[in-house]
């Protein structure tokens, strides 16, 4: 047995060498032709995080690619492979061989043809080939940067650039491409750009900021990660990603995506009428319209039975938030190609148009005021989407029985309550005096007996109409408009309002579960003032404000006194339970006494722009002007992944009316409020919540409550925290001392220039915000872009002390 692990062994120390000597860092004429059966034989770069060689094709067995991989991956994704003018990858058996002749011309030959070699027009020819730690592959005055196929790494030089940015990228799907560096397009129908205006990419920076022309750029989640590998790739399903690879799991992680709805994308679900439902955020679903059958994975839906087209033997069934070929956008495009546009003076009017037409097998209509009317010829590309805020009516056999599942709220209901009054008939008058004298007396009492019996029922039925009536105003919601909830659903979803999860101005909150298993988040407010329709109207406006960093309402109650609000649940809680803990300048009561996690600087740089380009919105992209009042960490959530979602705005909306011009009642937190809600001589504006999140900016830097770490700290009754937090920074210079302790104590904190520089960052940020002058605070949306580092910020002004004494 020991003789057996001796020779066992030294065989093994016999093969070492050999195996080293396959990896090699150039590839020249004198090593020889290069087969795709030497499994071993690899090119590698001089770090050794790309690999270069031959690799079995995923899709004709026998048969090779020659690629380019990134070894610090177990996967080895490939990142650019050999290719010809149609962007397909080329492939061989392995009798080919890659070799370097006496010219010194790189080529791939299978027999006597040539399978591929780099292009002519860069007259390749060297001695060698090799492999650069930037991932590209070269020989001589070719590289393999110069011919992408889906991938980019950073600081690619894109073909072209700063001239007609002419870049072609290719998924493997083949169907999908980006063109001229700024456009994705499905065969040739455009579903996404880049940027909202005209600005190309390119290229992007190692530290993950794609750089657009005019100096524009776009930023990923992980920005400002040290040491992190990442690729930029138009993936299968026509979605341009960029991933980021992580040191700990050596797995790739998306950062950013250009398209957030994969079904907006054409083609995802292919064939006649099939349409694309979202599974969460990254995958996708096809399905088949009510009165439709499946063909098989790919090829579409058929109708399961056909009408003659007379207009006789059908009906139109409602889809909501339905639409095919790209929806009314496509319908200006490429007016003709698969539906006509109309403008019709109703609905009634659109269907009976679509009936009349034997070639029309559908019809779309947006409820938008706009009398948007689609007629389809053909359904292609469906999908469905809230976004959408259009209804498609598919024309189908009036026998069809099939369950509609997508239905919305507004066709739920159908009630009809005829209200009947009648009067009865005067008996005739009598002859004799007295006797009509008698008669008009009692008819006078029997009428005022019947008038006094007919108003109270009539006051009886009104109550009743008036209940019907609420649940009939679900008629006139807007398509993507809010749930409207009963009281009774919301107290069986809370199990009878038991479990609190929160308590604030405006009233407390419960979790819930709906009976689809949605976990939602219940708010009682307490003093709404205004009538049922008011607050109606205020609800829909709130319910239309869609932000990434904004909580989702999905619904509300409108019962009799009670007022209710349902949002999403968002798992994590609030921001305070992880900025404060005890010991460190906070209430100390974070989640009932448990524990929370430490964030670590990099987490809490990605909360500070999402807070703030939410409030942004709030501030300068709603229809209507939203002040938010409340800005606060109890009032920012946290999801799984730490993303930032702002709660409670739009509130101070419903309150009084009275309230709601004069602002005359001050609103907000101590600690938190700007001084012109105690100086009621100056006006309160949009400024004002500028002031809530520069004070919040500290606390997400420095872990401590801006009113809760006062003498412990400076021994000083005039302490104010901004101008501590100022000195630490400009005239003591002392970064650290600001920082969360918990951060600067644990062992993955690095206290490099990045990290001294994102501090800087946010303090200086915060600075600015906190100018007692609301005219020297820069707007939120200047304030986003100060923290992602888009603008310069200037040094600024000390604030002076101002802070509300408790009553």
């Amino acid at each position: 047995m020991a003789m057996a692990m001796a020779a066992a062994l030294f065989l093994l120390l016999l093969l070492l060498p050999a195996l080293a000597a396959a990896q090699n860092q150039t590839f020249s004429a004198n090593d020889g032709p290069w087969r795709p059966t030497e499994t071993n034989r690899t090119l590698v770069s001089k770090s050794g995080s790309f690999g270069a060689g031959f690799l079995p094709s995923p899709s004709s067995p026998g048969k090779f690619q020659f690629a380019v991989w990134v070894n610090a991956n177990p996967d080895r994704t490939v990142i650019w492979y050999a290719h010809k003018n149609n962007y397909a990858a080329v492939e061989a058996d392995g009798s080919s061989t890659l070799a370097i002749d006496a010219a010194g011309k790189l080529s791939w030959t299978a027999g006597s043809s040539v399978v591929w070699s780099p292009s002519p027009a860069m007259n390749a020819s060297a001695s060698t080939t090799s492999l650069n730690d930037s991932g590209s592959l070269v020989h001589g005055a070719w590289s393999s940067f110069g011919e992408p196929t889906n991938t980019l790494m950073p600081l690619q030089a894109i073909p072209g650039a700063g001239t007609n940015h002419s870049i072609t990228l290719q998924s493997n799907n083949s169907l999908f491409q980006l063109l001229n560096s700024y456009t994705l397009q499905h065969g040739t129908f455009m579903y996404a750009n880049i940027s909202s205006s005209v600005t190309p990419l390119l290229n992007f920076t190692p530290d993950g900021t794609l750089l657009l022309s005019g100096g524009s750029s776009l930023i990923a989640s992980d920005k400002d990660s040290p040491r992190r590998l990442r690729r930029l790739t138009l993936d299968y399903d026509g979605n341009l990603r960029l991933y980021s690879l992580q040191p700990n799991t050596r797995q790739w992680r998306v950062v950013w995506q250009l398209v957030q709805e994969l079904c907006t994308i054409r083609g995802s679900c292919p064939g006649q009428a099939s349409i694309c439902v979202p599974q969460g955020a990254d995958a996708i679903t096809c399905v088949c319209p009510p009165g439709y059958h499946s063909l098989g994975l790919g090829a579409g839906c058929a109708p399961k039975m056909n009408y003659s087209g007379r207009g006789n033997d059908d009906k139109f069934v409602r889809m909501d938030f339905v639409a095919f070929s790209g929806g009314a956008v496509t319908a200006v495009l490429d007016p003709g190609n698969y539906m006509t546009k109309l403008s019709p003076q109703n609905l009634a009017d659109c269907e009976s148009k679509c009936r009349a037409n034997a070639g029309c097998v559908a019809f779309g209509y947006k409820f938008g005021g706009d009398r948007t009317c689609l007629h389809y010829t053909s359904l292609v590309d469906g999908y469905w989407s809230p976004a959408t805020e259009m209804s498609t009516y598919l024309r189908v056999v009036a026998s069809n029985n099939d369950t509609n599942n997508f239905t919305g709220m507004t066709t739920m209901i159908d009630t009809v309550c005829p209200v009947r009054l009648a009067l009865p008939v005067p008996p005739k008058q009598g002859r004799s005096t007295i006797r009509n004298i008698a008669i008009i007396t009692a008819l006078f009492a029997v009428e005022l007996l019947a008038g006094v019996l007919s108003f109270w029922a009539f006051l009886r039925k009104y109550s009743q109409y008036r209940e019907m009536a609420r649940t009939l105003g679900l008629e006139y919601l807007p398509a993507g408009g809010p749930r409207r909830f009963s009281y009774a659903e919301l107290k069986a979803a809370t199990k009878d309002f038991s479990d609190v999860v929160g308590r604030g101005a405006y009233g407390t909150v419960y979790r819930g579960e709906l009976p689809d298993r949605r976990a939602v988040a219940v708010k009682q407010l307490q003093g709404v003032g205004g009538g049922e329709a008011e607050f109606w109207a205020e609800v829909t406006i709130i319910a239309r404000m869609h932000h990434l960093n904004l909580v989702r309402m999905w619904g509300f109650c409108a019962d009799k006194e009670q007022r209710m609000l349902v949002y999403e649940y968002v798992p994590n809680g609030s921001l305070d339970k992880y900025l404060f803990a005890h010991g460190h300048g906070g209430d100390g009561d974070g989640d009932g006494g448990r524990k929370q996690p430490v964030l670590d600087l990099h987490t809490r740089y990605r909360i500070a722009p999402g807070v703030a380009r939410a409030i942004a919105y709030l501030h300068e992209e709603c229809l209507e002007w939203v002040l938010h009042c409340d800005i606060k960490p109890e009032n920012i959530l946290l999801e799984d992944d730490f993303c930032p979602k702002v709660s409670d705005f739009g509130l101070s909306k419903l309150t009084s009316k009275k309230e709601k011009v004069t602002m005359s009642r001050i609103r907000g937190t101590r600690g938190y409020m700007a001084p012109e809600w105690v100086i009621h001589r100056e006006p309160i504006t949009a400024k004002a919540d500028v002031y809530s999140f520069g004070m919040v900016l500290l606390e997400i830097v420095s872990g401590r409550r801006n009113y809760g770490f006062r003498q412990d700290s400076v021994g000083s009754e005039d302490w104010y925290f901004p101008k501590w937090a100022f000195e630490k920074v400009y005239v003591e210079r002392r970064i650290d001392d600001i920082i969360d302790p918990r951060i600067v104590q644990a062992e993955a904190y690095d206290d490099d220039a990045a990290s001294v520089a994102t501090v800087e960052r946010m303090v200086k940020t915060a600075m600015w915000c906190l100018q007692d002058r609301a005219d020297m605070r820069p707007s939120m949306g200047k304030v986003a872009k100060m923290l992602e580092g888009t603008v310069e910020i200037t040094e600024p002004v000390k604030p002076t002390i101002f802070c509300v004494q408790d009553d």
